[in-house]
């Protein structure tokens, strides 16, 4: 007889999925719960809740709070830390569209060459 499938195993490889309760996030990250709290205060990250109202991480979030935290270590004020994280994340949008568009257009990829 096989084995019932477990509803939650497609989850493994999202990088979405809110896995991570605030405990472990922070610890993963080497930070504090209050470190993740400014940054959804900020509005960096915005953690799903439990059905209990506890807040939630994905692995992408992880990743943000982890680039949020090394800025911060290196003195730059949490609101800064922030807005450079968004700009980042627009700037490689941007690239990323980019690309799409020489390719659209059969014009060489910037990286690549072809």
């Amino acid at each position: 007889m096989a084995p019932e499938p477990r509803p939650n195993a497609g989850h493994l490889d999202d990088d979405d999925y809110p896995a991570y309760t605030m405990g472990r996030a922070a610890e993963l990250i080497g930070s504090t719960p209050a470190f993740l709290r400014s940054l959804g205060e900020a509005r960096l990250i915005t953690p799903l809740r439990s059905g209990g109202g506890h807040r939630r991480y994905s692995r992408y979030q992880l990743r943000i709070a982890a680039r949020a935290r090394e800025l911060v270590d290196q003195g730059t004020p949490i609101d800064a830390a922030c807005r450079i994280i968004i700009l980042e994340d627009q700037l490689e949008e941007a690239l990323r569209l980019n690309d799409e568009l020489r390719r659209h257009e059969g014009r060489p990829d910037r990286h690549t060459g072809s």
